[in-house]
């Protein structure tokens, strides 16, 4: 195995070759003009030469850039619902193209659309744009999910208030979740790290689903999620949000942007939180929602010229927080208490080597390194993790020919160490993981684009491994796309840090195997998203199916009372999943989406005896509906969301005393619910008050904590949580946006 890597060094210098036409790049940006003067970037347009195969598409500010073949005479952008505009040549680099919204009247302004889909990207990907953050107080990002058909956010346990995603119908652990392309949410940060990036840092939210690109590395899975924070050159120099519930959580955010130069700019990003009143609406003696103070920051430096573009910073955050019984934290002998405190150090840097007459030609490096500490307290037993982390990927991409054949390939370096104590258990670990990957795509402009993947990542505990990656994305027409992907991801999983919400009982914890081995699968999908006009208004249906097979997995085994049992597969683990989603705009300034996801999750789990059955996946529902409608008065003076969640049934374990699972014990299921969330927005000039509530319903689990009067004694389990564990919740806020 030691000589496989010199093939892919061949590759590398195979694709070193430059064949390449040297015009200066069209600049520019695709928006809506109202009647007031606004402009609204419009994002997922798409932007071609006529009558050639040049083409891109609007990014998440309605910004593109387009090379000048020698043969361009005329410039197209088009996007669905707007009238497409035809140009000469322009003579400049840069311009703006307005668009006219075809059922625009003349006292009407009609802003771009909330959920906007990737119509260029191979890869099914949901753009999430601020309009769509805004129909939330989006306090954080896993707040960020809630009019999202494809993810879902529930919480882990009944007394860590941690978080948990689920996407195609497994764990968020199976999605790989970047800041700006740098991972993010992995590692110790598993645990929590949904909760420390604020809702108002985020400018958008990309969402792919399917094995991601092998540029990003080998841990997407099932999906890929990566969210853009606010640009230093940002024309937003001040944004203030304010907020405050009806639990007693409070926060204020802050963010900043200055241009110091034409070639320098500077941005803050900072955060402030806590929440300190003593809820227990059940009466059971224990916190509804655990006791936390956090501060967050990011200072961020941007430099950039016609030929290079630099960006780096620091990150910085401190949260402490305090579950358990309502004396938690008070310094009261046998009292139950969950504590967790956290410190998080971060360093990051992104540079790019640019070539002005060469705009498909570009070298790019990303470099991390973080300190991740945590300690941790359940009752009497003790948790202890350190993570130090280095990440850096270098990526080289230009043309072969001409822009229809477009490649990228490079080199990545992962180097993790792990040092964690459970009790009287310790696990430590260092990974060191160079790579090298290439992917070829191949375009036929308004036919078919075809990306082919390959990595090869020598790990220094588990040998080399290779991940291949297909994705093909087919137009049927100008309005209907289908795309295929199939691909391979792996993982290692941290079991400890992944699975805090398993900690909260008194089970025994038992690990089977002397070495968990890491955690692979194949997944595949098919997704066609058709793009059509509904009532005279744009409108969007996206269907898709997604298979995950995992030749191995981490088992977290609580099917038996009085144990949680961690081991490595045994047997099949298997996801379908199949999700229909309309968006439309019926009339005028009301925007619909409806949304149904079907999932069939099994795996194996080992009975008394040691024989493997198959069972259900415990606490993943089987059917969702979300239903959101959104209305903006003229203008957008008053906005009004209001969304609705239905929850299918869901396997559980049984937690009766004295359960021992064996292959003919029947199921246990959690019945299904309903979640309903509403806001109101009123806007002024640089302005805006927002009022809204969460879990209108006021649905709560009966009993989340089994036997919470004894939290010492041997049936007290307070991780058996599959709906919510506090009632209705109002919330009122207020952004203020001062604009360059």
């Amino acid at each position: 195995m030691k000589f496989l890597p010199w093939p892919f060094f061949g590759i590398l210098v195979w694709l070193l070759p430059q064949v390449l036409f040297a015009q200066n790049p069209l600049q520019g940006t695709v928006a809506e003009r109202g009647l007031n003067g606004r402009t609204t970037p419009l994002p997922g347009a798409t932007v071609y030469w006529l009558n050639t195969q040049t083409a891109t598409t609007t990014d998440a500010d309605g910004r593109f850039t387009l090379p000048r073949p020698a043969e361009a005479t005329r410039l197209v952008a088009s996007l669905v619902g707007y009238r497409a505009d035809t140009l000469g040549a322009p003579v400049n680099d840069s311009l703006t193209i307005f668009l006219e919204n075809i059922n625009q009247l003349q006292e009407v302004t009609v802003s771009g659309q909330a959920t906007v889909f990737d119509r260029l990207n191979p890869i099914q990907t949901e753009i999430l744009t601020t309009k769509t953050l805004a129909k939330a107080a989006c306090c954080n990002l896993s707040e960020s999910f809630e009019t999202n058909a494809s993810v879902s956010v529930s919480y882990a346990d009944a007394v860590t208030g941690a978080r948990q995603i689920q996407m195609l119908g497994l764990s968020g652990s199976y999605v790989q979740i970047n800041t700006e392309n740098i991972p993010n949410v992995r590692g110790l940060n598993t645990t929590f790290g949904l909760n420390y990036t604020p809702g108002t840092w985020i400018s958008s939210i990309d969402v792919a689903k399917g094995v991601g690109s092998v540029v990003n590395g080998y841990e997407a899975m099932t999906g890929a999620i990566n969210i853009e924070l606010a640009k230093p050159d940002s024309d937003e120099k001040l944004y203030l949000n304010g907020y405050v519930n009806s639990f007693g959580r409070g926060e204020i955010n802050l963010n900043a942007a200055r241009k110091l130069s034409p070639k320098w700019s500077v941005g803050l990003l900072s955060h402030a939180s806590a929440l300190q009143t003593r809820l227990d609406k059940n009466g059971d003696g224990f916190l509804d929602l655990p006791l936390y103070s956090q501060v967050n920051g990011v200072n961020r430096w941007k430099y950039q010229s016609e030929r290079m573009m630099a960006q780096f910073g620091v990150k910085a955050l401190y949260e402490d927080r305090t579950g358990g019984q309502l004396d938690a934290g008070k310094g009261r002998p046998l009292v139950y208490e969950f504590g967790n405190l956290t410190r998080r150090v971060e360093v990051f840097s992104k540079t790019a080597r640019l070539f002005p007459n060469k705009p498909y030609q570009g070298l790019g490096l990303i470099v991390n390194a973080l300190i991740h500490d945590a300690t941790a307290r359940f009752g009497f037993r003790t948790y202890a993790g350190q993570q130090r982390n280095l990440y850096a990927n270098l990526i080289y991409q230009n043309i072969l020919g001409n822009t229809n054949h477009q490649y990228k390939a490079g080199i990545s370096y992962l180097l993790d160490g792990y040092n964690e104590r459970y009790t009287d258990s310790t696990f430590r670990r260092t990974e060191s993981v160079p790579g090298l990957f290439v992917e070829y795509t191949e375009t036929i402009p308004d036919k078919l684009t075809l990306v082919l993947g390959l990595r090869a990542d020598f790990h220094n505990l588990y040998g080399t491994r290779f991940t291949p990656r297909l994705h093909l994305k087919y137009d049927l027409s100008p309005e209907s796309h289908l795309r295929i992907a199939a691909g391979k991801g792996w993982r290692v999983p941290n079991p400890i840090a992944e699975n805090f919400g398993m900690l909260v009982n008194s089970r025994t914890l038992t690990v089977l195997d002397r070495q968990i081995r890491p955690e692979e699968s194949w997944n595949y999908g098919l997704s066609l998203t058709n793009e059509l006009t509904l009532f005279g208004n744009p409108a969007t249906v996206v269907l898709d199916a997604y298979r995950t097979d995992f030749q191995n997995q981490l088992i977290i085994d609580m099917e038996s009372s009085d144990r949680v049992r961690f081991y490595n597969l045994r047997g099949k683990s298997y996801s379908n999943s199949f999700q229909a989603e309309v968006n439309a705009q019926p009339v005028k300034r009301l925007d619909l989406k409806l949304a149904y996801r079907w999932f069939d999750v099994q795996q194996s789990v080992l009975a008394f005896g040691g024989e493997a059955t198959l069972l259900p996946k415990m606490f993943v529902n089987r059917d969702r509906v979300l239903f959101n409608v959104g209305y903006a008065t003229k203008f957008e003076k008053w906005k009004f969301d209001f969304t609705w969640q239905w929850n299918g049934r869901r396997r559980i374990p049984n937690a009766s005393l004295g359960h021992e699972h064996t292959a003919s014990s029947p199921p246990v299921f959690a019945p299904a619910f309903s979640n309903i969330n509403a806001q109101v927005t009123k806007n002024f000039l640089k302005w805006s008050l927002y009022l809204g509530g969460e879990n209108l319903g006021n649905f709560t689990q009966k009993n989340p904590i089994i036997a919470a009067q004894y939290p010492f004694g041997p049936s007290f389990d307070a991780s058996m949580t599959w709906g919510p564990v506090i009632g209705r919740m109002i919330y009122v806020g207020m952004r203020y946006k001062i604009k360059d």
